[in-house]
């Protein structure tokens, strides 16, 4: 039998042990048909009801080396790694953005705030065309665990390349996680919009004062910000969350075609002002009329480069219905629908966007061109107000030396079934119903067919 000396030590061996291996997390990472995944948690969110965490996390862990990264998705889960419902915590959104920092800085504050000099700095963001504010290579909200993100082959997304890293600096990663605690809410719904005056927010996470008609945004659900909830006693019951992310990658080869990423905002500006800047939030107005009680918007934007689309996929808040990316002669370049829960359990959320269908063309058939004038439009339901929504939409892009004045090819909005419980079936019938509402040989006066109609 042991001292007990002797079981203290063994014991502090073993703590340490598994301390080093929770910090090496590569040696859990797992190997399928060539594929390498590996699933990380998030720092820890501490929330209670009512609460919003919107931190910046940097340095989070990643896979290392020239890598082609295939997919990444994530879902909030508790402690016990159970996911939690959207009714209970709301993901507005997450992002995964990549950056360089100078090597030997390590003065980072997780606090939401960068704690480094700017010079030690260096965000590298996607390939536009927004100028500023969305610079993240992943990022989804409330439809994260039903929306696939998978990168087909032979196309893989860059990184880790260490020509392209500057001389001192290496590549890291980091995550924005935007979560709202909605439990004991007054009103859920209006906690997940942002409204002002649930918050009781007058002013920015700045200090500066709120504009009197802004009803509802990001700059009221800030993180710290309290939503009204029916218990003030609530608010001492506390819980620790995650998020929970599986990245996918292979190890670079010259057989991968590398793919660029693309973000449209419906709010972009640049038709009337010719410069790329995005708004990223806009109110949807309750319907007056009563009749088909959608609210449209559209926004046009000049493409930068030339190349064909492998994958599309739009963003979306509660209320948003589908969103399209248009070509400049009209031709649909992807279409993307919301996909709402029906239940009570996580994944499967009545009234929330708990998916978003997603296009996979055929290699080469859908075709962008360098100058070419793109057309997003997204749709929101406006039988009742909606405040803070979003309308983004991701497409990679194979580059190539296409002119805009080439041929290109019109293609039917191609689906793959999202995960394994039966989004198949409904993404079939989403597929014919756009195919055949896109035969329609009627355009409308801007060229295209509204995706609403």
């Amino acid at each position: 039998m042991m001292s007990n000396s002797t079981q203290g030590l063994v014991f502090t061996l073993a703590i340490a042990i598994l301390a080093i291996c929770a910090q090496n997390s590569e040696a859990r990472v797992t190997l399928e048909n060539g594929v390498k995944s590996m699933v990380y948690l998030s720092p820890k969110i501490t929330q209670h009801p009512g609460s919003v965490s919107n931190k910046f996390y940097y340095d989070i862990e990643f896979p290392k080396g020239h890598i082609a990264l295939k997919s990444f998705n994530a879902e909030v889960v508790d402690e016990a790694g159970d996911s939690v419902p959207l009714h209970e915590t709301y993901l507005h959104h997450w992002v995964a953005v990549r950056y360089y920092q100078r090597k030997g800085v390590t003065n980072v504050k997780y606090n939401g705030k960068l704690g480094f000099q700017q010079s030690d700095f260096i965000m590298t963001g996607n390939a536009g065309v927004c100028n500023h504010g969305l610079s993240q290579f992943f990022g989804l909200g409330s439809e994260t665990r039903k929306t696939s993100t998978y990168v087909p082959d032979p196309y893989g997304i860059e990184v880790g390349n260490p020509l392209e890293i500057p001389v001192g600096y290496e590549e890291k990663w980091l995550l924005n996680i935007h979560a709202i605690d909605t439990r004991g809410a007054v009103d859920p719904m209006g906690c997940t919009e942002c409204r002002c005056k649930l918050y009781n927010v007058t002013d920015d996470e700045y200090g500066r004062p709120l504009n009197a008609n802004y009803e509802g945004g990001l700059n009221c659900c800030y993180d710290g910000t309290q939503c009204k909830v029916k218990n003030e006693l609530e608010k001492s019951v506390t819980r620790n969350l995650y998020l929970r992310y599986t990245v996918k990658w292979v190890d670079w080869s010259d057989s991968i075609v590398p793919v660029k990423i693309f973000i449209f905002d419906v709010t972009d500006t640049w038709q009337n002002t010719g410069i790329n800047d995005c708004l990223i939030e806009f109110n949807v107005e309750q319907s007056t009329t009563g009749a088909a009680n959608i609210s449209t918007r559209r926004s046009s934007v000049s493409f930068p480069t030339a190349g064909d689309v492998v994958y599309g996929v739009a963003h979306l808040h509660s209320g948003g219905i589908n969103s399209a990316l248009f070509g400049q002669d009209g031709r649909i370049i992807c279409s993307s629908r919301s996909i709402y829960g029906e239940g009570n359990s996580a994944g499967d959320e009545a009234g929330y966007i708990v998916g978003m269908t997603a296009c996979y063309p055929e290699p080469g058939s859908v075709k962008i061109g360098k100058g070419e004038i793109l057309t997003l439009e997204s749709n929101y339901s406006s039988a009742k107000s909606h405040t803070g929504v979003m309308g983004l939409f991701y497409i990679l892009v194979a580059e190539s030396s296409l002119a805009v004045n080439n041929p290109v090819h019109i293609h039917q909005e191609t689906m793959v079934p999202v995960f394994v419980w039966g989004i198949a079936v409904f993404g079939f019938a989403i597929l014919v119903a756009v195919v055949v509402a896109y035969r329609r040989k009627k355009q409308t006066e801007d060229g295209y067919q509204s995706i609403s109609s």
